[in-house]
């Protein structure tokens, strides 16, 4: 049976010499893996090209519930991409983003709000010319809302702890060693508050930024007990020394 379905691309690999795996989040199939041959005809209405990491597609596809692969049967580019595939930073922080999705959106049940979410954050980061380099700071943090393991901003008070085991503020050092100190939980506190609308006024030193995306990716490691390590890191890592 053909449905029709928007997807993001969130990683590939090869399955055998002429085909490869693409893995995506759809809109309405959730997360779903796709077999998509390597070289095809000029004809062909599917073309690898596509499948850049986060790519938006409309497609057309036959899926079979007893399947673990499935078929596209046509594809097309919802939106253009030119600037997160030229754009060198926002290149990296495509392949970043779309290798954290990969590891922690795992539900094979649709979710029209965290589809919606995604679908507007790739825009964003195609089309935002300031505050780039917080961009991935905000889609972290708002994603953990979709995930279902946001912290509780409002138990937050000057001078209290950021207790990253139960995701909430405390007023003394907690019994286990997963926190952040005073000075690292009001940062915390502020960035809580950032947005795609306001990242372009927060300022952070290469040092901080990096310190912040550590601490968020343990947070994430906390609460996601499979979610790995992020080899892009270190590729991200690099925008800002």
């Amino acid at each position: 049976m053909l449905s029709k379905t928007r997807g993001i691309v969130l990683h590939s690999i090869p399955y055998n010499d002429k085909y490869s795996i693409i893995y995506m989040y759809t809109e309405a199939f959730g997360r779903a893996s796709y077999l998509v041959a390597r070289n095809r005809g000029k004809k062909s209405t599917v073309s690898k090209a596509l499948f850049m990491p986060l790519s938006v597609l409309e497609m057309e596809v036959e899926h079979l519930n007893k399947r673990d692969l499935h078929r596209i049967k046509e594809t097309k580019i919802c939106y253009p991409l030119t600037a997160l595939f030229c754009n060198p930073v926002k290149n990296v922080l495509a392949l970043f983003l779309s290798e954290v999705l990969f590891r922690v959106v795992k539900d094979t049940e649709p979710d029209a709000r965290l589809f919606g979410f995604l679908y507007e954050s790739i825009q964003m980061l195609e089309y935002s010319e300031e505050g780039v380099a917080n961009f991935h700071l905000v889609f972290l943090l708002r994603l953990l809302y979709y995930l279902g393991i946001y912290p509780n901003a409002d138990s937050h008070n000057q001078g209290y702890y950021f207790d990253m085991l139960n995701g909430v503020f405390i007023d003394s050092i907690p019994v286990h060693r997963h926190y952040l100190n005073r000075e690292e939980s009001l940062v915390f506190a502020r960035l809580l508050k950032i947005s795609f609308e306001n990242m372009s006024l927060f300022t952070f030193s290469r040092k901080d930024r990096v310190r912040i995306i550590e601490r968020i990716l343990e947070y994430y490691r906390l609460h996601l007990p499979e979610f790995p390590e992020i080899k892009s890191f270190s590729v991200l890592q690099s925008l800002f020394d």
